[in-house]
């Protein structure tokens, strides 16, 4: 679609009856509104959706008028609507006295804008990324907090606590705690949902590399997509979660993205495959270079390790990221790269050889991030090293051809390690934000914002007794 004259030939042919509009709020959730089809004009492609933007978390409330411009092409049948309804997302822009303006907070603005930097400073002209999913499907989940009860229970039938269930109905096949990694039917019991999960995807125009079982006994599972742009992956990643979650919905089950939902299961992740491309041709190869990467590839990575502490305050910006990364669960702890190292928060696949697939991943991320937000930062840090001259190598940050995890105390001692909470990664933030607002591309304003709501759900979250509490203070 890149006109409205497509959209509404597509609107006929479908037989649609409602338009959708999707937008994403400061947390990286979709929120919409709809509309009859009967309503859908040329004019709407021009002045927008009105809506309030305050209730969003972006602007006060004395300046909260702002108007939504849909991207035709993005526009696409929603396959969970029981209406037949075509669905957009887009761009949002403030009202000015002459014509609307891109409102700089929004999350698809901030990528558009990073993009725009990159090509500007003639660095390269795609930044192309690959996310990797990691989910919980669950079958139940309940949580409470109030003053007189905090709780949460979750189950899912093929977790190994429920072997012993003696109910005339228990078959045995519950997957071993930290053992589902590529486990099989009928163990691996979300195989065949995550076929329909593909599929939906596949039709959305998001495409599915593979998708498996993951190390979590209790329903961990993973779907990875293939590269793409950075701007268009970021739209996909909102679709992933919004049709993963739907799909499961759809057949009376739940998922999470949480970082860390089960105590001492693997957690869930969300690694970034990424590459830069310029003039149609790979600039991270190099056949001479460590692990077939080139010297522009080592600054990126140079730039991404030298503001990791401060870049996880987007990429993993809930006090729930921080139980993930801890040792013992292919998590990220140290500060460092290396060739087919998941111990290492930056990993070279040793298997992507060919100049136009030579990348790494970023594996610190999980997926409560607003991916807008996170995707832009990675490469504004990526930037800020290729700029800079930033070699990882000069600052000890690796290459690390071994288990980080197996080095003694001492050795440990001498690696730098990512922060540690999420009041941690807000302090770097507060200290280290001048790659973000380079070239305009973070407004200082969004990063006040940011830092504001964020310490004060760090500091809410703290103040509430946690049942682990009880169990190691209350008879005390």
């Amino acid at each position: 679609m890149k006109t409205s004259e497509d959209v509404r030939k597509l609107c006929e042919e479908k037989q649609i009856r409602m338009i959708d509009f999707k937008m994403t709020d400061l947390n990286g959730r979709w929120r919409h509104l709809t509309i009859p089809v009967e309503r859908f004009d040329d004019d709407i492609f021009v002045y927008g959706i009105g809506f309030d933007g305050s209730n969003y978390g972006y602007a006060p409330i004395e300046k909260s008028d702002m108007v939504f411009i849909p991207d035709p092409g993005t526009a696409t049948v929603d396959p969970f609507a029981e209406i037949p309804t075509l669905t957009m997302c887009g761009n949002v822009c403030t009202i000015g006295d002459d014509k609307n303006l891109p409102f700089d907070q929004y999350p698809r603005n901030v990528a558009l804008k990073a993009v725009e930097y990159m090509q500007e400073e003639q660095i390269a002209d795609r930044m192309v990324i690959g996310p990797e999913f990691e989910f919980y499907l669950l079958d139940h989940v309940s949580y409470s907090v109030t003053p007189q009860k905090c709780s949460y229970s979750i189950d899912t039938r093929q977790a190994e606590w429920n072997s012993g269930i003696d109910n005339g109905q228990n078959n045995g096949y519950q997957v071993p705690y930290q053992g589902g990694y590529h486990a099989a039917a009928p163990q691996d019991v979300g195989y065949n949902l995550r076929s329909k999960m593909c599929m939906l995807l596949e039709e959305w125009g998001v495409k599915v590399k593979y998708h498996h079982h993951e190390v979590g006994g209790p329903g961990q599972m993973e779907i990875e997509v293939e590269l793409g742009d950075m701007v268009e992956m970021a739209d996909k990643t909102m679709i992933v979660k919004y049709v993963l979650k739907n799909a499961a919905a759809a057949e009376g089950r739940t998922v999470t993205f949480m970082p860390k939902p089960i105590h001492k299961e693997a957690g869930n992740g969300m690694h970034v495959h990424m590459l830069l491309m310029k003039d149609g041709a790979p600039i991270f190869y190099d056949k001479d270079g460590y692990s077939g990467l080139s010297d522009t590839a080592h600054y990126f990575i140079g730039g991404l390790l030298k503001h990791i502490a401060s870049l996880c305050a987007f990429t993993n910006p809930s006090t729930n990221s921080f139980k993930r990364l801890v040792p013992g669960y292919e998590a990220p702890v140290t500060i460092g790269y290396a060739t087919s190292n998941r111990s290492a928060v930056i990993r070279i696949p040793a298997y992507a050889k060919k100049p136009e697939a030579k990348r790494f991943e970023l594996r610190n991320p999980d997926a409560t991030a607003n991916p807008y937000y996170a995707y832009s930062a990675i490469l504004m840090a990526g930037l800020d090293g290729i700029k800079n001259k930033i070699d990882p190598r000069e600052h000890g940050w690796g290459p690390f051809d071994c288990n980080l995890y197996s080095l003694s105390p001492e050795e440990q001692k001498k690696i730098q390690s990512l922060p540690r909470s999420m009041g941690e990664a807000l302090e770097a933030l507060e200290n280290d934000h001048d790659y973000l607002t380079a070239g305009g591309v973070f407004p200082q304003r969004l990063i006040d914002i940011w830092l504001e709501k964020k310490k004060k759900e760090l500091q809410e979250i703290e103040q509430i007794p946690s049942p682990s509490e009880f169990k190691y203070y209350y008879d005390l």
